[in-house]
């Protein structure tokens, strides 16, 4: 049986550091869906750093800069040097009173009306902003956030030429002056992904929902592409947004919407193989996104420290072999792809 440990190293891409194997997801502090205590947020980052983790991972979307002030306040005090921080750039916040702008999912958040912004000058000013919420010099990795269709729809186009004209200039330039020490981009889609890391030339992605139990996509070409550039791949959404952590519950939900049927019966064959082997659902999904050489670190958030232990179990319980195989042999799992019998 493989066995991970959410303080194992990996080596970043190309980079000559290393993070841990599991990442600390910033979302909830942000107020996603439902409002957290500053105590709870503070509460959630302490538990994380004192289980090893070190790479936290936030972005000026998520509630509207307060993920980043609430991960600030809680790393201040620690040595910058002893974690990895990555944020995102493409939004811009401006002050504006509350009640006259749209939050969307962002609940109670600070008093900063949200606009997408791709030019160089206005990703220099989103990085000089969240220097200053997060109380840092640097970061260590700086990410263009959500350049595709799942975002844009129609206008991608014009929002990726847009960024690869402005903001991942500024970020070529950031890295230059060492501002940075890798850039890259977040975005949901596979192609997407692909046309960046050959359009510019990018050390570090953080896919979400691509590379997991019910989704293999970036398998085919984007893995292999990353592996022969030496670019770090960071992997995230690996429960699918909720149903390969919680299961075919009532309320299941899968990408940010309530789980369809198709979705639904495949991951009950899931269940079905894991109920046999008395292994939890979450536990195959983890290992899964942590068994391909390729990916550096797995990213996960929770919503409160409970949820994040269970996270850390999940990471590290031992699962037979045997489980595997079955998965592949019902067709559960793509032959190619690796598992942790395979690392």
């Amino acid at each position: 049986m493989a066995t991970y440990r959410v303080s194992d190293q990996r080596k970043f891409g190309r980079m000559d550091w290393s993070s841990t194997l599991l990442g600390f997801g910033s979302v909830a502090l942000g107020n996603m869906g439902k409002v957290m205590s500053s105590d709870d947020a503070h509460d959630l980052v302490r538990h994380a750093w004192d289980s090893g983790v070190r790479l936290f991972d936030t972005a000026p979307m998520y509630g509207h800069g307060l993920a980043e002030y609430r991960l600030a306040d809680e790393l201040i005090d620690r040595s910058r040097d002893s974690y990895v921080l990555i944020t995102k750039v493409g939004r811009t916040l401006h002050p504006a009173a509350k009640d006259t702008f749209d939050t969307g999912p962002w609940l109670d958040t600070p008093p900063m009306r949200m606009e997408y912004d791709y030019t160089y000058d206005g990703v220099m000013r989103q990085v000089e902003d969240s220097l200053q919420r997060m109380a840092t010099d640097h970061f260590d990795v700086l990410l263009v956030h959500d350049i595709d269709r799942f975002t844009h729809g129609d206008d991608q186009p014009r929002r990726y030429r847009e960024a690869i004209d402005g903001a991942f200039k500024a970020l070529l330039s950031l890295r230059d002056q060492k501002m940075v020490s890798a850039i890259g981009l977040g975005v949901n889609e596979v192609d997407v992904s692909i046309a960046a890391a050959q359009d510019v030339d990018i050390d570090c992605m953080l896919i979400a929902g691509t590379y997991s139990l019910l989704d293999h996509s970036a398998n085919d070409e984007l893995l292999p592409l990353c592996e022969s550039r030496g670019i770090a791949v960071v992997n995230g959404r690996v429960f699918g947004s909720g149903i390969l952590a919680t299961g075919t519950q009532t309320g299941a939900r899968f990408n940010y919407s309530p789980a369809a049927d198709d979705v639904l019966a495949r991951v009950r064959e899931f269940e079905e193989v894991c109920n046999r082997y008395d292994v939890p659902l979450g536990a195959i999904a983890i290992q899964f996104a942590a068994a391909h050489p390729e990916i550096s670190n797995v990213c996960l958030g929770a919503g409160n420290v409970q949820q994040q232990e269970q996270n850390f179990r999940w990471l590290e319980q031992q699962i037979p072999d045997d489980l595997w195989g079955e998965l592949k042999a019902a067709a559960l799992l793509d032959a190619s792809v690796p598992t942790p019998v395979d690392s």
